[in-house]
């Protein structure tokens, strides 16, 4: 039976717990779940908190409505509290480079999570939208979704990521062309360039079929997992021989025959290992 999990309420989105997987769903389908000033202040929180506290295995994020998300919401630009365009120049330069870092470290908090982060995709995938999904481990699509990098088309460079992410995940000429032109790309154009794992027929079942990868990793073991996503970030920004060394570094401190044991044990009795979680992620010190 799926819990809520406790977190701070919400007006972007609907949080559930079942089985080892957090179901973070967009829920402002009407206003095109746009990217609100409350959007990228709550994300970075639900999801550090489902992380922290070991809640779940695996973290999949989906949108309701017709869209995934129309980007980000000009309310937030029009905020000033966060952004002022006005004064002097050097010190408004200052706080607009601010601002943008934390936008980036709202998304960078699906990276930095221990555990994965499963994205699907339906409909229109804009601006800020794709920065968020590019930040993700795996994305899935439906067959009616479509992405652009908007910011070009709007004036702007994007700041938040895609431009940082997405050439690490498809040949850079084709990043360069979708960011020079900003024109729209599909799911299948997104497929074949590999920005996306899999497209499905429709909304239902990209979900359903996101939820059942999800599950598989839950199986495993946390611990392994853990250290696979590790790995990958890490030799994504590294050499080979440097990454070949953090391996082995890790696998001495991390390996233990536990997990393994447990595993050989199920598949003789032809059942389904059972693993202790990772241990939450506390604070040195609480307040």
């Amino acid at each position: 039976m799926s819990t809520e999990i406790t977190l701070p309420t919400s007006p972007c989105f609907n949080v559930s717990l079942e089985n080892k997987i957090a179901h973070i769903q967009f829920s402002r389908p009407d206003e095109l779940n746009s990217m609100t000033t409350d959007f990228w202040k709550d994300l970075p929180k639900i999801v550090q908190h489902i992380d922290d506290e070991s809640l779940a295995r695996v973290i999949v994020i989906s949108s309701t409505g017709k869209h995934f998300s129309a980007g980000m919401d000009l309310g937030v630009f029009s905020n000033p509290k966060a952004i002022t365009m006005t004064g002097d120049p050097g010190r408004m330069g200052e706080n607009l480079r601010r601002v943008v870092l934390q936008l980036q470290d709202s998304l960078s908090s699906l990276e930095k999570a221990r555990i994965p982060v499963l994205v699907a995709i339906q409909g229109g995938c804009i601006g800020g939208a794709l920065d968020l999904v590019c930040a993700a481990d795996c994305r899935y699509a439906s067959e009616d979704a479509f992405f652009t990098i908007k910011e070009t088309e709007l004036g702007m460079t994007a700041d938040v990521g895609t431009l940082q992410r997405f050439p690490k995940l498809v040949p850079e000429g084709m990043v360069r062309e979708l960011a020079y032109t900003g024109r729209r790309f599909t799911a299948a154009e997104a497929q074949s360039m590999g920005l996306v794992n899999r497209v499905f027929p429709d909304h239902d079942a990209l979900v359903t079929g996101v939820l059942e990868i999800a599950a598989q990793i839950a199986a495993n073991s946390p611990l392994a997992v853990v250290g696979c996503k590790e790995m990958i970030n890490f030799s994504r920004d590294h050499s080979v021989q440097d990454s070949l060394k953090y391996m082995a570094t890790w696998q001495s401190g991390m390996f233990r025959p536990n997990d393994m044991m447990k595993t050989f044990a199920a598949k003789a009795q032809k059942n389904q290992a059972s693993f202790d979680e990772v241990w939450p992620n506390k604070p040195l010190f609480e307040s």
